[in-house]
């Protein structure tokens, strides 16, 4: 039985040592970590040990494997890591740096078009802003909490949201230039059409569909727009995207246009208990400016 030593107190070294053997799961990762040699780490784990009075390392073939107790300590140790972080971030800053954690939601196609470039613009100069992206459909996504943030294709939003209208985006019947020689432009409804499933029973691009070519029955059917983009433009069918989907970079071409009746417009949305937060207003300021469609874009709600 390990006996602990009386009123032993944690320092920095001793979590910097536990973090780096949850993280290496080995001794000589950890002493890479740490930059000592095997020995010490082995020692100083040891040594860890008997000042506790508990196993903090589980040894197996496998390697060292954490305790419920040096996970804890581990998650510590790392709240402390990006602490110091923030800290030194802010003195290079003169003391003006935004921290903290946002969470955003949206579609995958918005997420690859549009997002990801416009975070490539701006994100390196908040190095202490740590951004969780989920890819959904979902509205209650921000009703449950589960977002701060929501980027939507909507003419809708809820009324209890606070929002931008980023522009307006409207459809066009699309291919791929691979498709373009089998393409009979008079006969349609006899191409192979590529559409979204069930997922998005109201899309305008099917209402349109449904509408103006009851008869056609889809080729191809994607539980994702990105899905149905990346196989019109294998060269595999016709599909109907929104117009920020298509160009000569996307490898899309349009064909037709959808009429204006089924435009919709992309919204920057967040819940009202969010405008206190300084990391999410920094974020929805920084989207609002870089992601514009069309004219008019940016005009609060």
């Amino acid at each position: 039985m390990i006996n602990a030593l009386p009123h032993y107190r944690l320092e920095h070294a001793d979590l910097s040592l536990i973090l780096a053997l949850v993280r290496g799961r080995s001794l000589a990762r950890a002493a890479g970590l740490l930059k000592v040699d095997v020995s010490t780490v082995f020692r100083s784990v040891r040594r860890l040990e008997a000042a506790l009075g508990r196993e903090l390392f589980e040894k197996s073939r496998a390697g060292y494997l954490p305790t419920g107790l040096a996970q804890s300590l581990a998650e510590q140790a790392e709240r402390a890591e990006q602490a110091l972080e923030v800290a030194c971030v802010s003195i290079e800053q003169d003391g003006e740096v935004i921290s903290g954690t946002v969470r955003l939601t949206c579609t995958d196609s918005v997420l690859h078009t549009l997002l990801l470039p416009a975070l490539a613009r701006f994100m390196p100069a908040y190095p202490a802003l740590t951004l969780e992206l989920s890819t959904s459909n979902d509205f209650a996504n921000l009703n449950r909490r589960d977002a701060d943030i929501a980027l939507r294709l909507t003419d809708s939003p809820a009324e209890h949201l606070v929002g931008r209208c980023l522009g307006a985006v409207s459809y066009r019947l699309c291919a791929s230039p691979a498709y373009l020689p089998a393409l009979d432009i008079e006969n349609l409804e006899r191409q192979a059409w590529i559409a979204p499933d069930d997922f998005l029973p109201d899309h305008p691009s099917v209402s349109w569909r449904r509408q103006r070519f009851p008869g056609v029955v889809p080729s191809f059917r994607c539980n994702s727009m990105l899905s149905v983009a990346e196989l019109a433009r294998a060269g595999l069918g016709i599909a109907v995207l929104p117009d920020f989907m298509l160009g000569e970079l996307q490898g899309l071409r349009p064909l037709a246009e959808v009429p204006p009746s089924y435009d919709t417009a992309l919204w920057l949305l967040t819940r009202p208990d969010c405008r206190t937060l300084r990391s999410v207003v920094t974020l929805f300021d920084e989207l609002a400016r870089a992601i514009r469609l069309g004219q008019g874009a940016g005009t609060p709600a």
